[in-house]
């Protein structure tokens, strides 16, 4: 997409995103027409989206139409990919939705999705699961309920993905689904490979705080492997409260994968190996020094190759921050185990202090992690 376009989108979400863009039976647009409106891509589109898999604008939109055709709304099944349940209803997606209000405090929410969830239903092995992997080592880091609002067009496209697709939440045997859908690879080129929630965001942004506001700088935020830049959009403009001093983001990326359409325009990525950033970049008087006093961004790492494993060695700061999966399914950051069992073998200077659910596509379990280097006397 041209550059005038993107800063036109841009323009568009940071003022005026409204639910216009996304599909529904009330403003009669589906999937295609909702993307083709919010990034100012003609009907006639054939370009192909490609993310395990490859599809096109018309191909995705065939697949929404056939519904659970193909057995695409699969989620719920058993070791072996057999059905295992009927889809889930309407109010038990929902529940799931709000999960990720901005306006919740997570650890009550998930208390509620649970307490009222009826025995024996997918609400039920969905709250069961996410309540088992959830863990809050911290004291003030997660938002506290509030009345309050948050522009995220990704979340708002995920929500409608959810109700379109029959998906109410991640369970245990999510770990061994093999499928996905064709809209998948449509979110990773127009927004990325995983949904901030306004918690997460809150989160990495009060780690990014000093501990003396006045006194000390702002902790950098080290947005590694950065794609089309969203994370660190939404970090960029996520309003923020108290004292609370401005981010400072520096997304990253080798340009190895290709997107369709790119957030960062007034601060563009920072086009270069991770690796070689980590020790060397330096500019306005930053020196990146290993990431020491800065804070390490991980979304959605590669598994394969030694992409994540020489990040996290050679990280010389003390927080680490991953969005990716919670389950054994090899998807990001290591193919055998989780990131969280691989820092407690190899990065024991290192401790998990909260792992909490992301909101994750149809058949996947996304959570983000904050590990924090122990103190000496620990």
């Amino acid at each position: 997409m041209a550059a005038a376009q993107n800063r036109h989108y841009v323009e568009i979400v940071s003022k005026d995103w409204s639910d216009a863009y996304v599909p529904s039976e009330t403003n009669g647009k589906s999937f295609k027409d909702c993307i083709c409106e919010a990034f100012e891509i003609p009907k006639k589109d054939n370009y192909t989206y490609k993310a395990h898999g490859q599809t096109t604008l018309d191909i995705t939109q065939k697949a929404i139409d056939g519904k659970r055709k193909n057995s695409l709304h699969n989620w719920y099944h058993d070791e072996e990919g057999q059905k295992a349940s009927e889809p889930p209803s309407l109010p038990e997606i929902e529940a799931y939705i709000a999960l990720f209000d901005p306006s919740v405090s997570l650890p009550k929410a998930l208390n509620g999705f649970k307490a009222n969830a009826k025995a024996n239903t997918i609400r039920s092995a969905v709250a069961t699961h996410l309540t088992s992997r959830f863990l809050n080592k911290t004291q003030g880091l997660l938002p506290s309920k509030k009345d309050r609002t948050h522009k995220n067009p990704y979340l708002s496209m995920w929500a409608y993905s959810c109700r379109e697709l029959e998906w109410a939440g991640p369970w245990p045997n999510t770990r061994y689904t093999k499928i996905s859908h064709h809209i998948l690879p449509i979110f990773y080129h127009h927004f990325g490979c995983v949904v901030p929630s306004y918690a997460a965001l809150w989160v990495i942004a009060k780690l990014a705080q000093p501990a003396r506001p006045s006194k000390e700088p702002v902790r950098p935020i080290l947005d590694i492997g950065s794609g089309n830049g969203y994370w660190t959009f939404m970090l960029r403009n996520l309003p923020l409260e108290g004292n609370m001093l401005p981010l400072k983001v520096y997304p990253v990326d080798n340009a190895a994968s290709e997107y369709r359409f790119d957030w960062l325009q007034d601060a563009p990525t920072i086009k270069m190996d991770g690796l070689n950033f980590l020790k060397n970049y330096s500019e306005g008087g930053f020196q990146t020094n290993g990431g020491k006093g800065c804070v390490l961004l991980l979304v959605y790492p590669q598994a394969t190759g030694d992409f994540t494993e020489s990040l996290l060695r050679a990280f010389s700061g003390d927080t680490i921050v991953v969005a990716g999966t919670q389950t054994q399914n090899g998807f990001t950051a290591f193919q055998e185990e989780m990131v969280d069992e691989w820092i407690e073998k190899n990065l024991p200077e290192f401790g998990l202090t909260l792992r909490m659910p992301l909101p994750s596509f149809a058949g996947k379990d996304e959570a983000l992690f904050v590990f924090q280097r122990k103190k000496v006397e620990e």
